[in-house]
């Protein structure tokens, strides 16, 4: 049986970066990290190579962080295991309508 991997590469992540193809709704994915923790994870959508699920129950408002950075804001409401994209992602960076006009 293929394995399928998602990696967290950092401490502060909340998401981890599928390497396999073919996950679909259901499937199951191992998420290892940098110090060897292992942990598995049902997958709820169909999730592209390279894509990413969330490793935890994230609230609408919260940052996603990839790579120990924030890559932007929950959209809505995301359970652990659910494909994190841009249909409940909110870009944070370079909007010139949000408060502040953040132009990062």
């Amino acid at each position: 049986m293929e394995r399928k991997l998602a990696l967290k590469v950092d401490d502060l992540d909340n998401v981890a970066t599928i390497f396999a193809n073919g996950i679909v709704d259901g499937a199951t994915v191992e998420v290892r990290d940098k110090k060897g923790h292992r942990e598995e994870i049902t997958v709820h959508g169909d999730v592209p190579y390279g894509h990413k699920i969330a490793l935890c129950d994230i609230r609408k408002g919260e940052h996603i962080m990839k790579y120990g950075e924030s890559i932007g804001a929950a959209s809505c409401d995301i359970k652990k295991g659910d494909y994190v994209h841009v249909h409940n992602l909110e870009a944070l960076r370079g909007r010139g309508d949000l408060e502040g006009g953040s132009q990062a």
